[in-house]
């Protein structure tokens, strides 16, 4: 449907083609970004492989929570809202099944998926007969897309893996047209005890093998697992300066939420919540934030709010450019 003539006119520069899938950079000079390449090339070349339904099953599940998060009560909503759309962007795609799903939603639009890491092979291979996605392996704080060329950005749950969140949403503002959208997610940061948890790993992740990551990973999901047959409730008390909120919650929601991230969702079962703790643990770079540090990061980079979304794990919202 759409020729390479008019894909490579969205970028200031010719763009090489290997196995299908457009090369922006290869790779990252940065030690931390290319730890946290390497780290999501590992993670979904791996899962990859896993049954199709365990991975349709955590699609799903992401799918919904994508409506949530942005402000969509229902898929036929969100299809209306694409179908204004002409380029659409998936920074940070993954294995790519937003950026297919996307695709099925306006056949119409162009849909780029761009991903730093290798997932963008594994994904290209997946969706290559929907004739409206491409896919590139490229920096997403590097876009190297002409200015103004993409009606919707989406960056769910990854612009806080680049070096410099802030940069990166500059650029991503930068590539949108003057009508476009934004939306990104944010991790947000969580209890004083948990986050000096997570700080320590942040430095000490790229001293650990993949292997030993992989096997602290199934650790953790089998505390999740183990403190959640525990099954008990108990009255927290409130700790404002260590960000601890009182109230009555589970046992392990109060040690995953305060002081260890170890994750567990018998719905999505065993290797997905494998996964989530992979995720969460491996990339050197994984920047958290209040909502007030989100929302000025948007209004650094020339965006305006059109909707806000907070839970206890991250910020979410769809953001405009400033217009004079």
């Amino acid at each position: 449907m759409f020729e390479d003539s008019n894909i490579v006119s969205l970028f200031v520069e010719e763009v090489p083609i290997v196995n299908g899938v457009y090369v922006t950079s290869s790779g990252s000079n940065s030690e931390n970004q290319h730890q946290t390449n390497t780290t999501f090339s590992d993670k979904w070349i791996n899962y990859s492989k896993e049954e199709i339904e365990k991975q349709e099953r955590l699609f799903n599940f992401q799918k919904k929570w994508y409506l949530d998060l942005y402000g969509f009560s229902q898929e036929e909503d969100f299809g209306v809202f694409l179908k204004k759309q002409t380029v659409i962007l998936d920074a940070g795609c993954g294995l790519g099944y937003k950026a297919k799903w996307f695709a099925d939603l306006n056949p119409d639009a162009l849909v780029v998926g761009m991903d730093y890491s290798d997932a963008a092979f594994v994904a290209r291979q997946r969706y290559a007969d929907t004739k409206n996605l491409v896919f590139v392996k490229g920096d997403i704080a590097d876009t190297k897309l002409k200015n103004g060329t993409v009606s919707f950005v989406s960056c769910d749950q990854v612009i806080h893996h680049t070096d410099y969140p802030q940069n990166t949403m500059k650029e991503l503002s930068r590539v949108l047209q003057g009508a476009g959208e934004l939306a990104v997610y944010v991790y947000a940061k969580k209890a004083v005890p948990r986050e000096l948890l997570d700080n320590y790993f942040r430095k000490e992740t790229k001293k650990i093998s993949s292997d030993d990551m992989w096997r602290l990973s199934e650790q953790l999901a089998e505390l999740g697992e183990k403190l959640s047959e525990l099954d008990v409730e108990f009255e927290s008390p409130d700790i404002p300066l260590l960000g601890i909120k009182g109230g009555k919650i589970d046992i392990q929601r109060f040690i995953y939420w305060n002081f260890l991230k170890c994750f567990w969702n018998k719905e999505l079962g065993w290797e997905t919540s494998v996964l989530t703790n992979f995720d969460w643990y491996s990339p050197s770079n994984a920047e958290r934030y209040s909502q007030g540090e989100f929302i000025r990061m948007t209004e650094n980079s020339g965006l305006v709010t059109e909707f806000i979304h907070t839970e206890e794990s991250c910020h979410s919202g769809r953001f405009k450019k400033c217009v004079e």
